[in-house]
Formats: C-alpha cells, sequence, structure tokens
C-alpha cells in the first residue's frame, strides 16, 4: 500500500461494495465540476472530504453515546463506568480542554467558547490520530480541510470582539497608543490578522504530512516493531498539534 493509498483505493477492485472509491471519485469530478478544480484535482477533494465526514460521524457518536450514559439518569449518570471505555476518553478530552481553556481565557469566557474550541478540538485530534492507522486517509494533511476550522476561529474572533468593544472601539486598538505611527500600525495589525488562518492551516498541516510520512517511512523499511517507537512519537505530535491550533485560538479570541 502505497503512501497516498487509503482502503478506499482497494474497493474499486470488490464487485460487492460496487466500487466506492470509483462512485465518489466520479461524483466528485460530474457533479462538483470545475469548482472544486480551484482547490484541487478532483480525485484528491471529494475522497478527503469524505475521511472528515467519518471522523464527524464518529466524534456524533461518541456524543451521543456519552449524553445517553448521562442525560436522565440523575446521580447515577454522573457516575462513570469502572471500566475505561469511549465515555471516558471523551470526558478526559472535555476536561482537559476546559481546564487550559480556563487558564488562559478565565472561567467565564472558557464556558462561553467552549463548544467552539471542543468542537475543533475534537475533529482536529481524531483527524490526525486516523492517520496512525495504516489503510486510513487523513483529512489535515490538506489545507484546504484545515482552512475551515482556522476561518470559523477568524471571524468568530472579529465578530465577538466587535459585540464586546463596538465596531470603532474594536478596529482602534488597531492603532495603537501613539497616533503618528497609527496608519502604519494599523495595516501591520490587518496583515497580521489575515495571516492568521493561513498560519494555522499551513502549520496543521505541515507538521501532520511530516509525521505520517516519517511513520510510513519506517513502516516499508521494516514494518515490524521498529515502527513502534514512530508510532508514539506519532500519537504525540497529532496531540501536540490539536493542542498549539486551539491554544492560539484561545489566545486570538
Amino acid at each position: 500500500m502505497g503512501e497516498h493509498q487509503t482502503w478506499l483505493d482497494y474497493l474499486d477492485k470488490n464487485d460487492a461494495v460496487l466500487g466506492l472509491s470509483g462512485k465518489l471519485r466520479h461524483f466528485d469530478h460530474e457533479w462538483l465540476g470545475g469548482f472544486w478544480k480551484m482547490f484541487g484535482t478532483p480525485s484528491q477533494t471529494f475522497i478527503h472530504v469524505f475521511w472528515a465526514l467519518a471522523v464527524m460521524g464518529f466524534v456524533l457518536y461518541g456524543a451521543a453515546r456519552f449524553r445517553g450514559a448521562v442525560v436522565g439518569r440523575g446521580e447515577a449518570g454522573l457516575v462513570p463506568p469502572p471500566k475505561f471505555n469511549l465515555r471516558h476518553f471523551f470526558e478526559l478530552i472535555c476536561d482537559t480542554t476546559l481546564s487550559l481553556m480556563e487558564g488562559v481565557m478565565g472561567e467565564k469566557a472558557a464556558r462561553r467558547f467552549f463548544p467552539l474550541i471542543a468542537s475543533c478540538a475534537f475533529f482536529i485530534l481524531f483527524s490526525n490520530m486516523m492517520g496512525l492507522i495504516p489503510g486510513m486517509g487523513v483529512s489535515t494533511t490538506f489545507l484546504r480541510t484545515n482552512l475551515a476550522p482556522a476561518l470559523i476561529i477568524f471571524f468568530a474572533t472579529h465578530i465577538y470582539g466587535v459585540k464586546e468593544h463596538g465596531f470603532a472601539g474594536y478596529f482602534r486598538h488597531f492603532m495603537g497608543p501613539i497616533l503618528v505611527i497609527a496608519p502604519l500600525m494599523f495595516v501591520i495589525e490587518l496583515i497580521s490578522h489575515i495571516v492568521r488562518p493561513l498560519s494555522l492551516s499551513i502549520r496543521l498541516m505541515g507538521n501532520m504530512v511530516g509525521d505520517h510520512k516519517v511513520v510510513f517511512t519506517f513502516f516499508g523499511l521494516v514494518p515490524f516493531f521498529v515502527p513502534i517507537p514512530f508510532l508514539f512519537l506519532g500519537l504525540l505530535v497529532t496531540v501536540v498539534q490539536t493542542l498549539v491550533f486551539c491554544l492560539l485560538s484561545m489566545v486570538y479570541i
């Protein structure tokens, strides 16, 4: 299996599944047409969206299981099960994210923006971790996937900023305290804010592409035992990149 191949590539040869990968590519090429060609080749575009949707489906499934275990059960629903399961994992991510947000943003702002930051954390973390499973696609190795949460953070930053300080008050801080250099400061601040979603996206994409290339290289050279340390290193990279994205998003907001 090549570096950019997934299990969907092998489904084309199986009549029982009616060539799922080929149908996805046909749908992308015939129905989405020229619009998607602005962002890359059709064979890549819709396939990476498929893996992103798979991650979203898994997160929604875990959230539904968690809600079913807690809601309507009173105090019994607050007691975690004795064995580690998906609920423990989701609780661990939520508790860690909320604690981190309270330390950076304060308790009031953390609870206000927790749904936004936690959603980014779940999506990015599980998308990154999917790359550690041989044959699975990784949506975060594509710039256009990472731009989606980055742009959401970008617009949220300015929308809530204007709501909090007013339009004039919010954009006044772009000019700095010194009136003489205010025009220059405004241009510099404006450029730095516009670049933020691109920097978030490229940083995540670059680190995940590099990590997966290292893991795949050692799998190709020695498929047994030797890649195990690099899998643990890859797991660390997936967590760190999720942490970096969420931390910067908190700081921007």
